[in-house]
């Protein structure tokens, strides 16, 4: 059954499953010092347009607490959306782990970050009292589907650093917001001043494992000891990084993004005509949140899964990923004017 819940439930791409499969053919060196792991590495600098330094991780949380926990000290604060998966959706992990007290910051009708906003919370520097700020989370694309521009993105890199805070954005769905803009992977974070980076790629294809991405070379003096602490050191890297090897090759990153946007577009487009739906957010990368009828939420959860997101006002998220299909969509929607022409009881 397809679904409308995550780009989690969805399968592996067919490049990434051969990737592995590859991987799989001879013994290699473990814990990174494969020649898989050393050749990726390599590609990342070279699409980043950086000497970035890249370790491959199990999972998103995993990739964000081990991202924060080397910029930070557990007296040390994070400043982060309200609407923010380390904040929302990880439950204590990034707290328990990190030490470090987060922060929620209001967002915009969009779910972003605005620069005002963040510098209300740049407070008490020096204050032994006080837990310090030294890190600011920016989720790219955002929680509500949603892409900051680089402008935006460029304000806000520039307003944490005037303040010595380190920039961190979790980029679960970074892919999908470099494809919506239409820019470059540096445009999007090697020429914003990212410090570091928590890069997605299960959501877009890959079986699983995330990537973390440092920029900042004050942060690697000790990162392998961190990754290690933090749990996050595969002893078989090479299946994670030959993973991230195919989906950087050909573009295959740009195909995959391009296409769950292309069905996100597509999806909300189809739903605009029904006058008992209303879009509630911009859909600028693979996700479409609408408020639904109350009645008619639990019969197309039983034939297409989605999350209900506001309980109370009965929006949904929906979200698009690599394998959607026009058809399903299409699907969806006939499903939906069935209801909309109350024939379905």
């Amino acid at each position: 059954m397809k679904s409308f819940a995550s780009d989690n439930y969805a399968g592996v791409l067919p490049e990434v499953m051969i990737a592995l499969q590859l991987a799989n053919e001879q013994h290699a060196i473990s814990y990174g010092a494969d020649e898989i792991t050393i050749r990726t590495k390599k590609l990342f600098g070279e699409l980043f347009e950086a000497e970035v330094e890249v370790l491959f991780v199990f999972n998103g949380t995993g990739a964000n607490v081990f991202s924060i926990s080397a910029a930070t000290q557990s007296f040390h604060s994070v400043l982060c959306a309200d609407t923010s998966h380390i904040y929302t959706d990880e439950s204590s992990a990034p707290e328990t782990l990190t030490g470090c007290r987060f922060i929620p910051v209001a967002t915009n009708q969009k779910g972003q970050l605005e620069p005002q906003t963040i510098a209300r919370h740049i407070i008490r520097k020096g204050d032994i009292h006080f837990a310090q700020p030294r890190l600011l989370s920016i989720t790219q694309s955002t929680e509500y589907g949603t892409v900051y521009s680089l402008s935006q993105l460029q304000e806000i890199s520039q307003l944490a650093h005037k303040h010595d805070l380190y920039v961190h954005m979790d980029g679960s769905r970074f892919f999908n917001a470099v494809t919506s803009l239409n820019c470059s992977i540096k445009e999007m974070s090697t020429d914003l001043g990212l410090d570091i980076l928590s890069l997605g790629g299960t959501k877009m294809g890959l079986m699983y494992g995330e990537a973390v991405v440092i920029f900042n070379k004050k942060l690697t003096e000790n990162i392998l000891f961190k990754q290690k602490q933090s749990m996050q050191l595969a002893s078989k890297t090479r299946f994670i990084a030959a993973q991230f090897e195919a989906l950087l090759s050909n573009n295959l990153w740009k195909k995959t993004a391009n296409h769950a946007n292309d069905m996100a577009r597509l999806l909300s487009i189809k739903l605009s005509q029904f006058k008992q739906i209303t879009i509630t957010k911009p859909v600028e990368a693979n996700a479409v949140f609408a408020i639904f009828p109350l009645a008619w939420i639990s019969f197309l959860q039983q034939k297409f899964p989605f999350y209900v997101w506001n309980v109370e006002t009965n929006e949904v998220r929906l979200m698009c990923a690599w394998d959607t299909t026009s058809k399903d969509v299409e699907d969806f929607i006939v499903t939906i004017q069935a209801l909309s022409n109350r024939q379905v009881q």
